[in-house]
């Protein structure tokens, strides 16, 4: 059994990963420009004189530097109110930066991982990934000093790359049925997986280093800690989604702002593997969707003339959420007792047509009748009227729920700007590489919710959301959270994530109120990242 001591070192280690697959790339792309060294040299800087002196886009080049801020490496100075940013070195600095170099071995191998199918083992990468391994085995040849801050740092970077070699690979795996109960309960040998049985159980003895699994007679069996890695490798999905955005991430930072978005095949999905997101998303966000299980049993053992006629999922995935949600209603319910004179109208929306095929394909296994269609959560609208038009549903008789989403809206300039509602966000937003201001920002969430607002009146709005938290409270709790993870990949492809309280203040100033005992925060404590609220008028 693993120790409550071991379950807490573990997280750790998976939130340290996480780190990892993000900052490696951000802090060698601005490595090798010259960005770091030039901070080294001039102690502080503006964001304005960086991207002009390096012909940056201020934007992401904000997003990459405010990241190494919350790994405790760099300090921002952010002023709302004048809208200037200033980065300043500190005492970490110089070590941090002298490590970057360090990185290059796993951002290689990101970039070339774009040659090959994720879900296939390849001979190619692998054989880059051995000779990372065996470098990260004798820790780069770094070696303990009398500087405890050095020694934490380079414990820091080496935990790092081990993110990048173990993230993916996990992934890989799990997305193809290696960590089924059978292979995760069982002595099993590599060729009853794989036809190359020789390369795949080198990459077994891999994970055995790492303390996966252990070896017995040409047969591998999980440890405890593998178990508890495979059982989360869901975990790490949606951050190694953005791999291909951060291959391209000198280009985001100084070159082309929509080089990751324009796929070869003509879509603006180039930057994230949306299968993969969806994957990652279903599994990592079962826990959360416990948490709405009380509102939705409150509101449907109401009288029925007092419920809403159904739920709809605005981003819907892979209809995980529908599908418990329809569950709950079912089996815990006075609706779910009479659903044959009442029948529960579900409706899965999502931007994303992949989303929407996964849903489908999901729900109808779970023979769950649902209406599945196209909507963009900005623009609720149209979304209306297509329910209207081809269902003949009102959406107001509906029970709005969303997952993580409304951070996900495409940019709209706010219509109205009010210049002495100045941010308290620590945030770094950007729109096709251009920065925008967390005035803007938060501006532009009022907005969005406005054009929710007649639709959410009478039965209110259900969410689930992500949130940042400052860089500076990130650095203070490294292995605590997974911000910088989202920081990156949201800040990188145009999503608009803030802190809880500032989420929660602009809904309240628009008569959105929240029950306290009906909102849950993630963790319960300042590091909060993600909420659960019920908002009504």
């Amino acid at each position: 059994m693993i120790t409550k001591q071991q379950q807490s070192q573990y997280r750790n280690t998976l939130f340290r990963h996480l780190d990892g697959i993000v900052i490696a790339p951000a802090a060698f792309a601005l490595h090798t420009k010259g960005v770091t060294q030039f901070l080294l040299d001039h102690k502080k800087s503006s964001l304005q004189t960086l991207t002009k002196h390096f012909d940056a886009n201020d934007g992401y080049l904000h997003v990459a530097l405010r990241l190494l801020c919350s790994q405790g490496w760099l300090d921002q100075k952010l002023d709302n109110k004048e809208d200037n940013v200033t980065f300043q070195i500190n005492e970490k600095s110089t070590i941090a930066f002298s490590l970057f170099h360090l990185y290059e071995d796993v951002v290689s191998l990101q970039q070339m991982s774009e040659k090959y199918p994720i879900k296939k083992f390849e001979v190619t990468p692998f054989r880059s990934l051995e000779r990372i391994v065996e470098k990260h085995k004798v820790n780069y040849n770094l070696s303990q000093t009398k500087d405890p801050l050095q020694n934490e740092i380079q414990e820091q970077v080496l935990k790092h790359i081990e993110g990048t070699i173990l993230g993916p690979t996990l992934v890989r795996l799990a997305m193809n049925g290696m960590f089924h109960k059978y292979f995760m309960q069982a002595h099993f040998r590599p060729e009853e997986f794989h036809t190359d049985a020789k390369n795949f159980g080198k990459l077994l003895d891999i994970l055995t280093h790492y303390g996966f699994f252990q070896k017995k007679n040409e047969s591998y069996q999980f440890t405890e800690k593998g178990l508890f890695f495979a059982k989360r490798a869901s975990a790490y999905g949606v951050t190694v989604s953005y791999i291909p955005t951060f291959r391209k991430l000198d280009e985001l930072l100084f070159g082309d702002p929509l080089s990751a978005k324009n796929a070869s095949d003509g879509s603006k999905e180039g930057h994230v593997d949306r299968a993969m997101n969806v994957w990652g998303s279903g599994g990592a966000h079962s826990t959360y969707f416990k948490v709405v299980d009380q509102i939705i049993i409150d509101i449907f053992n109401r009288p029925i003339e007092q419920q809403p006629k159904g739920i709809l999922d605005m981003g819907c995935g892979n209809g995980a959420f529908l599908k418990h949600l329809f569950d709950v209603i079912e089996k815990l319910t006075l609706r779910g007792r009479h659903l044959d004179e009442h029948p529960l109208i579900l409706v899965g929306a999502d931007y994303n047509e992949e989303a929407l095929k996964i849903t489908r394909e999901n729900l109808s296994q779970a023979e769950i009748w649902a209406k599945i269609l196209w909507g963009d959560i900005g623009n609720p609208d149209q979304l209306a009227k297509d329910l209207k038009d081809n269902y003949n549903v009102s959406l107001d008789s509906l029970l709005n729920v969303r997952s993580f989403l409304d951070h996900n809206r495409l940019w709209s300039e706010p219509s109205t700007f009010d210049k002495n509602n100045i941010s308290k966000s620590t945030g770094a937003f950007a729109f096709e590489g251009r920065r925008l201001s967390n005035n803007q920002v938060e501006a532009s969430l009022k907005e969005h919710f406005t054009r929710w607002a007649p639709y959410v009146n009478k039965f209110g709005l259900l969410l689930i959301e992500l949130h940042s938290i400052s860089p500076e409270l990130a650095a203070k709790h490294i292995g605590r959270t997974a911000v910088s993870a989202y920081d990156a990949t949201h800040g990188f492809s145009d999503q608009y994530i803030v802190e809880a309280d500032i989420f929660h203040r602009i809904l309240a100033d628009m008569g959105l109120k929240r029950d306290p005992s009906l909102s849950k925060r993630f963790p319960d404590s300042d590091l909060a990242t993600v909420t659960v609220n019920l908002f009504q008028t």
